[in-house]
Formats: C-alpha cells, structure tokens, sequence
C-alpha cells in the first residue's frame, strides 16, 4: 500500500501556526514511508473563501518546503461528485429529506433545553412520505442510534462514541451545496487517502465520517488526530501566543528550517534531541512517537532555534531574504553576502541581520544621541583627526590595517583603543552597534569611511 496523506485547509482564513504543523506532520509520514503527500483545498464556503486566502496556503507551504504530489485540488469543483454521493445514500435509505423551518428547529432545541436534554436533531421527519414540491429541505443522514461507533485513532487509541449522541447531520443543504463532513469523506476515498492526519479538535467530526464512509461503501482511512497546541500559559493558542499567519514568520526573519524543526517538536519527540535536519526529521518521524497531551508554544526556544539555523546558514543564501527586508539598495556597497556574514553570530533573526546592516548602504542621517554623549569628549577630536591623517597616507586599505591604525594612535595618546573605535563605529554607523570596527571599516571601504567621519565630524561640532 502506497501511503498518501493531505493537507485540506480552508481558503477562509490564512494558515496560522497550527495548521502549518498539522501539514508539516502529514507531509513527514508520508515522506517518511515513501508516500505520496497531497493538497486539497476546501473552498465549499465561496461567500467566505478568498484567492488571497489561497494564495497565503500555497505561498506559505512553499515557504516551509512541504511540497505536494500533483497540482492541488480545488473542492469547489468536486461538488457533482458530492451531489451523486448525496443522491446515492438516499436511494438506498441511508439518507432523507428534511422540511424543518428554521423557527421549528429553534422551538425544538428551546423545548429540549428546557427540559435538561442536549440540544439535537430528533429525527422527526425520518420517516416524513409526503415532500411538497414548494418547500425547501435538506438532506440529513441517517446515523445509527444504537450502539457505539469506535474511532481507531494512532495517536490517541481508541475512542468510543454512543450512537444515540450523534443525531442525524445535514449532508447536503438547501441551496444544494454540500456540508464538510460528505464532502471530505467522498474526497478523500476519490484521493485514496490512507492516512487523515489533523488536530484534535476534528476527532467529534470522525464517527460521523466513519458512518458515511460505511454507509457509501467506502474504505475509511487511518486517522490520526494530534493535541492541540496551547500558550505558554495553558490557555488556547491566541495573537497574544504568536499565533499569527506562518508568513508573518517569514517577515520577522524566521527560517524556514527553524520554524519546520521547531513544529515538529510542538508534539512528537526524539529522545532529548532538539535539532533536527529536513533529512532526519524525514527518517525519524512516525505518527507513533506523538504524544497525547497539548503542546505549549515556547517563543523563546523558536528564537534559539533559529539563531542555530542562522549561524549555520551559508551567507550568499540568506541574501535574497534580507535584501527584500532592507528596504535600501544594497548594489552600492559592499558584497551583502561578506555583511550577513559579519552579523549572523550575534543576530537571532533575519529582521536583525536587516537593520545590522542598513547603515553599509545608507550613511547615518542622525546619531544616537545617548552614545554621543557616552562616547564623545572634546579629547574624542585629537585622536579622529589622527586617525584621519593615518588613513589618508595609508597605501593600502583593510581591516587589519585599520584595526593596527586604531592601536597606534591610543597607544601614542596613551588611551584604550575604545576611545577610538567606539566613536568610530558611531559616526560610520550612527549608533553604539556594529560588527567589529575593523571589519566594519574594511567592508565599508576608505573612501566611504572618510566621507562618513568627516560628515559626522561636521555635525557633531558644529
């Protein structure tokens, strides 16, 4: 058996933090076993599903790197299929037609309330003969009530549900559109989907599914239905959390690498490991090893994560990715590639790696007035003036060579080198912050470090 799973999410809305890691776990098995993994898109809701929605599910799974088998399939366009299924489990009984108003309904549940029973359909028109031409109806299935429908589930085992507690869905609606539950559940058996990998809070939709498959004739896949995924305070993942569209992650500066390890721990475990390759989550993984209990969102382990993956990264690969989150034209200046490089030990993100590197290709317009006044003394003028005439008549220019520079001239004033090098770094980049002022200078090059000192020089005395 060829293993295929999918990802079915809804263009309603975009794909939040979630959602990316129930992809990302349906993705793993499937590549795990050397399956297919697919992508459905469950756009039956037209008033509230968008293209812009679309666009930030593919862009978003794109982003992470969990590619799909063949082109994504549209549910909207399946709907024929859905209305044959529909018509298919009413010829053979498993399914009627329903003319209950809507004030009937509400008066039926207002009644059973009052009464202390849980609030449901109670099936009265299951065995209605007459159906008046000019009345709307749906279509309801006709689940079992009696006995218990048993939901195999690999991660959290077997789940019992009482027949009498499911009372009978509508499958199909008055407008003629299909609900979710018939919907996913012809899909899926057209897809030959063998394993249905989701949040938890679908498990009360999989009894229903599983009597639909039964009633269709169908084979019901394997489900496996993952914890939730709570804040660090226990509460249900909210904003406050981070739970924010996966592509908010890619604007703050997140690597793909890091946010897919992290995921997969949000949940599934290797030992005490941390740190996984793409290659070794693949080989690793198996829907067995997750666990039963929520996960908690920790920020501050996604940020460690992805520090390591940025140390580790090769610069000339991030430079698309800061390049669009500099926001100034990074040709005029030095190789950006060489600058990610003198920042990626000290940055924890992208968005950092960013504004270190803004002043290499936008000379500073302003300069932080606290390091100013920290750093400047008028004892601060003698030792640039000095430096300046050692640039001037140096023959040739690098970082060791300012750096030896920097070292003569508080030697010869018999000061540390920091009283140099740090209003050096303030006026080349207009704040306290920088990579080491030597490597700082050579990337900027003699000739922009000249003009910048003596702007800054101009400004700060005049």
């Amino acid at each position: 058996m060829t293993v295929r799973t999918r990802f079915a999410p809804s263009p309603t809305g975009m794909l939040h933090i979630g959602g990316a890691r129930t992809a990302l776990f349906s993705w793993l098995y499937a590549r795990h076993h050397h399956g297919e993994f697919v992508l459905r898109i469950e756009d039956t809701d037209r008033e509230r599903s968008t293209d812009e929605a679309t666009r930030v599910i593919l862009d978003g799974l794109s982003w992470l790197g969990l590619d799909w088998d063949g082109e994504p399939v549209f549910q909207a366009s399946r709907q024929a299929d859905h209305v044959r299924a529909v018509e298919q489990l009413l010829e053979q009984g498993h399914a009627y037609r329903c003319y209950c108003s809507r004030e009937e309904l509400d008066k039926m549940r207002e009644d059973q309330r009052a009464d202390g029973k849980k609030p449901m359909y109670d099936g009265r028109c299951r065995h209605r003969t007459d159906h008046p031409e000019d009345q709307p109806y749906v279509v309801r299935f006709r689940s079992p009530d009696t006995g218990e429908t048993i939901v195999r589930d690999m991660v959290l085992g077997d789940v019992a549900f009482n027949n009498a507690e499911l009372d009978d869905l509508i499958i199909l609606r008055s407008d003629g559109t299909p609900t979710y539950n018939l919907a996913v559940v012809v899909d899926d058996s057209a897809m030959a989907i063998t394993h249905v990998v989701r949040g938890s809070d679908h498990l009360n939709n999989t009894p229903r599914q599983i009597q639909l498959y039964e009633a269709l004739g169908l084979q019901a896949p394997c489900f496996a239905h993952i914890p939730l995924i709570h804040g660090p305070d226990g509460a249900k993942m909210s904003k406050r959390h981070g739970a924010v569209a996966i592509t908010e992650y890619r604007q703050a500066g997140y690597l793909p690498e890091a946010v897919n390890n992290y995921l997969a721990r949000l949940g599934w475990s290797h030992g005490d490991d941390e740190v996984f390759s793409r290659e070794q989550l693949i080989e690793l993984f198996d829907l067995e090893q997750v666990g039963k209990t929520a996960a908690r969102f920790d920020q501050a382990k996604l940020d460690w994560l992805n520090a390591h993956y940025l140390r580790q990264a090769k610069p000339e690969d991030l430079v698309d990715e800061v390049q669009q989150l500099l926001n100034v034209d990074a040709s005029q200046g030095p190789d950006l590639a060489r600058v990610i490089a003198s920042l990626q030990e000290r940055s924890k993100n992208l968005v950092e790696v960013a504004d270190g590197a803004r002043f290499f290709y936008a000379a500073p317009e302003a300069y932080q007035e606290k390091a100013v006044k920290k750093n400047f003394r008028d004892t601060t003028w003698p030792l640039l003036e000095r430096f300046l005439e050692g640039v001037e008549a140096m023959a040739d220019w690098s970082g060791e060579a300012a750096h030896t520079l920097i070292q003569q001239v508080c030697e010869a004033e018999g000061v540390n080198m920091g009283k140099l090098a740090q209003p050096l770094r303030i006026l080349v980049s207009g704040g306290p912050i920088s990579p080491p002022i030597d490597l700082t200078l050579a990337l900027l090059g003699r000739d922009e470090v000249l003009r910048r000192i003596h702007a800054g020089i101009k400004a700060l005395r005049d």
